[in-house]
Parts: C-alpha cells; structure tokens; sequence
C-alpha cells in the first residue's frame, strides 16, 4: 500500500477547509484565513436566503397588521320555530330550531361609516338576520344588504363610525406567480386566519348557480390562486404582498387541493362606484327559463336539433309571457346556431340589459318557431 506523506495530508485538508467555509458562506474562510476575495468567487448565498426569508415573513406581518382590522366575520341566525321530533322510545315530542348564531363568511371595510364588501352567497338568504364582528370583538346588526345581481358581490351596512377601510389595489395588471395573502374565517370557525401562496392563473371562468334555478351565474376573468381558502373565507380579501386587496375570494374549486378563485377588485370597484353614486347595483337582464343541453349524439338518436331543452319556465318571468314552453328546444339564439355549447345563453344574456330584445329559434313538436323575448331585471 503506497503511504500518504503528511505534508500531503496537511495540504488536503487545507484544501478541505477552505471548499466547506466557501460553501457555507465564506464567512469562516474570511475568519481563518483573511480571504476576502473568496466572497466574490463563492457569495454568500446562505445570507442572501436568509435574508429573502426575513424580507417575506415581514411583509405578510406588515400586510397582516395593516388589514387585519379592516377584516370582519359574518355571521347569520336563522329564526326560531317549533318541530316535531319523533322517537321510537319516547315517541313524538316538540322542540325548537334555529336561533343559534353561526358565523358563515368573511368580509372587508371599505368606507370608514359602515360600508363593507363581502360574497352575495355569504348573505343570499332573506330569512336570516346577519351580525358582523370587527377584529376588536365589537359585533354590529347588518342594517341593509344590497346584493350584485351580476356578480357574486354584496354590500351590507353597519351603524359603526371611525372603521378602518382597505386599500383598494389594481387587479388589471396582475401576474400569475405573483405573491398574495389571504385573510379570513376558516371554515366559519377560525377567524383571521392568514394564508399565502401565488396567483396560480387568470382569467379563468367559473360557474355559479344552476340551471335549474332560471339562469347560471357565470363568473369572468376570476383570479385562480393557491392560497388555502375554506368555506368562511368566502367575502375575504385577497392581497398582494403592499397589503392592497387585489380579489374577493369567492370560490373554492370541488374535488381539488389548492385551487381557489377571487373576483378582480377592478370588477368590485366598478359595481361598488354604480352602488356609491346610484344606491343600487347594476341590473341584470332576465331570461327565466332551466334548461338541458342536448349533445349531437342524443340529437341524432331522437332525430332533434341539438341546443338547450327547456325543463323548466319560470312563472311570470320573460320567457312565460313571451311563449316559451318545457319541452321546447332552443337552437339559435340572435341567429347563432347554439349546438352543445352549455354557456351560450348564459353568456348572451349576461351581455344584455333589462329591456333588451332577444331572438330565440326554437324546435316544437317537429316544427320550428321564432320567438322574440323581451328581457327584465331579474329580483335578487
């Protein structure tokens, strides 16, 4: 076995010495060997990092002490009404429900005399009285509630003073990978709970509602983001990292992991200057019929045209009193064929006014019809 001289050894582990303290920094070689110049061949990147960690802790401590306050809690009580309850021991007895307090949502302040933002899904319901808890503990009755027949948006009005209103950012110019911070009631039960993550994409479509209740909400150019929303954090803000609300969280996507949705704050602004200036939000143009979509596959086996199948016509509404009947199959719409595309109506009327003129070909029995709708404003 060929021996190894200790001048060798002493040289080798020199050697060692100095490739470790480079690579942890350099800050050791500087101490033993006063090798400045090793920082510019190995920065000292370990710093660099811990100091990106520090700078981003910060900045969602500062967000989070900056808006925290300006976050409230909505909560709702149903009321209180006798039921009868049936026990194979005891047989039939009364009891009460409702009258519990329960808190369902997340909302911001955007005017320091009460005005704050939240979800319409958050306070959709009329039967139920709504509170809404402020950071500080103190809990107000919801006075008034005005609810965005065009997006999942809402006001409701408190009898408070001398709140704290959110900075409105800009959702305009966005980029996917951008940092946010998300701040709301996880789950109805965790209040001011802070989530982070990125913007994951934009301009995503989202459906809201079903077509069997008349129409199908559809929301546009929805934010899609990583950040961990739960039911109760819907109403919420979404920030960027200036602790400017960018989004409204709305939506959680079903049977996935780390896919959320929030409305632009531009669109939020724009209905919320409508609500300031008229004291009303933007009507929404009215169809009043639920509907199927019939694919080509189906189309061909009844010998039918493919479109939407009425399965249901909303008492006294547009499509009532302008002939539309269950069983009619709606074809063209303005004289565009619709064939399987589920959103073509939805889409159409969205872009129409209460008092606007829709064409409507329809299928009837084996003959085809023309019919003429005048649409209204839907009642929220």
């Amino acid at each position: 076995m060929k021996k190894i001289g200790l001048k060798k050894i002493l040289i080798f582990a020199a050697l060692v010495i100095v490739v470790v303290a480079a690579a942890t920094s350099g800050a050791v070689a500087d101490r033993l060997f006063g090798f400045k110049l090793l920082d510019k061949f190995f920065p000292k990147l370990s710093g660099v990092v811990q100091e990106r960690i520090v700078t981003e802790s910060s900045d969602v401590v500062e967000v989070v002490k900056k808006v925290g306050p300006s976050v409230v809690t909505v909560s709702a009580t149903a009321p209180v009404r006798q039921i009868i309850q049936f026990s194979p021991f005891s047989g039939f007895t009364s009891g009460t429900q409702g009258g519990k307090e329960q808190d369902i949502g997340s909302g911001f302040v955007v005017s320091s005399d009460g005005l704050i933002i939240t979800n319409k899904h958050v306070v959709a319901d009329a039967a139920l009285s709504y509170k809404v808890s402020t950071s500080d503990g103190k809990t107000y009755d919801v006075g008034q509630i005005s609810r965005d027949p065009n997006n999942d948006i809402a006001v409701i009005k408190i009898d408070a003073s001398g709140l704290t209103p959110v900075d409105l950012g800009d959702s305009s110019n966005l980029q996917v990978g951008q940092f946010v911070i998300a701040i709301g009631t996880a789950l109805g039960e965790f209040r001011n709970t802070v989530t982070t993550g990125v913007i994951s994409g934009l301009g995503r479509g989202i459906d809201a509602g079903s077509s069997f209740q008349g129409y199908v909400e559809r929301l546009d150019n929805v934010i899609q983001t990583d950040a961990a929303i739960n039911p109760g954090n819907s109403g919420g803000p979404l920030l960027n990292s200036a602790g400017q609300v960018i989004g409204i969280n709305v939506a959680v996507a079903e049977g996935a992991n780390n896919i959320a949705f929030s409305i632009p704050i531009n669109t939020v602004k724009e209905a919320l200057n409508v609500f300031k200036t008229t004291g009303k939000f933007p009507a929404k143009a009215y169809l009043g019929v639920g509907y199927q979509v019939i694919s080509q596959q189906i189309a061909l086996l009844n010998q039918v045209p493919q479109g939407m199948y009425v399965v249901n016509v909303v008492s006294g509404s547009p499509a009532e009193k302008a002939g539309i009947q269950v069983g009619d199959i709606i074809f063209k719409i303005d004289g565009n064929t619709v064939g399987d595309n589920s959103e073509a109506l939805s889409t159409i009327i969205s872009g129409k006014k209460p008092g606007d003129t829709i064409s409507l070909d329809i299928w009837r029995n084996g003959e085809t019809k023309n019919i003429n709708v005048t649409l209204t404003e839907i009642v929220q």
